[in-house]
């Protein structure tokens, strides 16, 4: 035989109150039914847990050792239930998020802390990676949430846009262009571009180099290197130009400036992701964070 949960519960209220009477009250139970499930308990156990006299009721030795346990049992099952009800409602539990260098570069970071401070007790973990890389880890089970630079549609994964920019010339500061308020696409046509390499993200590639394309040619791209501090930096050195999201301005140094392409349609999409199906609540958390973060600022 099997003891139950029950058994312990009435256990307890016998030993506090040493009164059958009044601990059938405390449970809401008629003294009989009581008294039956105690004398099973300690059929179960194999010995007595109470002294029974018709003046009074009092623990054996084995009850008073019983006890101890069956509170601590009692507590810890109690324990273990709000935990699972705390991890069922998202606030509890591990998630790893993954996200492209630029998306410190607008309001995420500060959704990150907003988000350390609702769920406080979720251990977060954050990797930075490329679009191309995130997608991956999505997909391999590696991360559970993503943040994207133009990462697209993409099979077995949700992915949502959260924040569209234009895509801004980064100029030598002593380039003829650099003190122009907006330029033409066409006007770098000759001009030599760093930029990051296509195996970071295909789309995040394709979609600035389709500003160019409009204008019948493809950028000369003469450096890649991963980091768009690094590219900038290039840049200020006169190795060739490039084109950047729009929040990119915030990191620009003095020896380099942002100029908006005039007549540009194509804007670079910062985005979303998770796992097609996604159900847990640590993750629908996240993302209505991030969401409403981003939302106030758009509007």
């Amino acid at each position: 035989m099997d003891i139950e949960l029950r058994h312990l519960r009435y256990f307890v209220a016998v030993a506090d109150e040493l009164h059958f009477g009044r601990a059938a009250r405390r449970l809401h139970l008629a003294q009989p039914p009581l008294s039956q499930q105690i004398r099973k308990l300690e059929e179960i156990l194999g010995c007595q847990l109470f002294l029974r006299t018709s003046r009074a009721v009092r623990l054996t030795a084995a009850g008073e050792a019983f006890l101890e346990r069956a509170r601590r049992t009692l507590s810890n099952v109690q324990d273990d239930m709000q935990e699972a009800r705390s991890i069922g409602r998202g606030e509890q539990g591990l998630l790893r998020v993954g996200f492209i260098s630029s998306a410190m570069l607008t309001v995420v970071p500060r959704t990150f802390g907003t988000y350390r401070r609702r769920f406080p007790k979720v251990q977060l973990q954050l990797f930075e990676s490329y679009t191309s890389s995130v997608m991956r880890s999505l997909m391999n089970g590696e991360v559970d949430v993503g943040i994207l630079r133009d990462g697209g549609p993409a099979n077995g994964l949700h992915v949502e846009p959260l924040l569209s920019e234009p895509y801004v010339a980064v100029l030598p500061k002593r380039h003829p262009l650099a003190a122009s308020s907006s330029i033409s696409a066409a006007a770098l046509r000759d001009e030599p571009f760093v930029f990051h390499a296509v195996s970071a993200g295909t789309r995040a590639y394709e979609k600035p180099m389709s500003i160019f394309e409009e204008h019948g040619f493809r950028p000369q791209i003469v450096q890649e290197a991963p980091q768009w501090l690094t590219l900038l930096r290039l840049v200020g050195a006169g190795l060739g130009v490039t084109v950047a999201p729009a929040c990119v301005e915030k990191i620009v140094l003095n020896d380099v400036v942002c100029v908006r392409l005039r007549g540009v349609k194509v804007r670079s999409d910062l985005e979303l992701a998770y796992r097609e199906g996604e159900h847990r609540a640590i993750v629908k958390g996240f993302a209505e964070i991030l969401r409403s973060g981003v939302g106030r600022v758009k509007s």
